[in-house]
């Protein structure tokens, strides 16, 4: 079924940026699927890499999940053995959570396959294009700090 033409609705950037980021999502959850892991799964093990030990809570804070998804996302990572909780030695009240060894195989993993399914969604981009694309995306989201967009829309001016 063809889809209804729709000129006003679809010259809107925000409904195109929908479309490219619905469908950037699943060409990486596919890739993620393939080497066993879900999405948020993959964000939490990212996070878990980069503030480790992290304590639940400032976990899911950081990558803005409900703390009962945290538990949940956690307890299947541990069963896996991708993660460990123990006591945080900075405040024993609280669990401090590490990558395994497995787990930051498996991250490398899914980076690398996340990479690729991302190379894929901007394949119709040049590598000049690809940059200023970022760099748009990052002023345009105000976030900071991407690799190939500075994010500060001060500097760009």
């Amino acid at each position: 079924m063809a889809e209804a033409p729709l000129p006003a609705i679809r010259s809107l950037p925000s409904w195109l940026l929908g479309r490219a980021a619905a469908r950037g999502r699943a060409l990486v959850a596919g890739a993620l699927v393939a080497e066993g892991l879900r999405m948020w799964h993959h964000v939490v093990l990212s996070a878990v890499r980069d503030l480790a030990p992290v304590a639940q809570a400032d976990l899911g804070r950081g990558v803005g999940l409900d703390p009962k998804d945290v538990v949940g996302i956690l307890n299947d990572l541990q069963s896996a053995g991708l993660v460990e909780r123990a006591p945080d030695p900075r405040d024993r009240r609280k669990n401090a959570v590490t990558l395994t060894d497995d787990g930051a195989r498996l991250l490398t993993r899914c980076e690398k396959a996340a990479r690729e399914a991302n190379d894929e969604l901007l394949a119709p981009l040049s590598a000049a294009e690809r940059e200023r694309f970022m760099e748009l995306l990052a002023r345009i989201s105000g976030v900071a700090g991407v690799p190939g967009g500075s994010g500060d829309s001060a500097a760009e001016g």
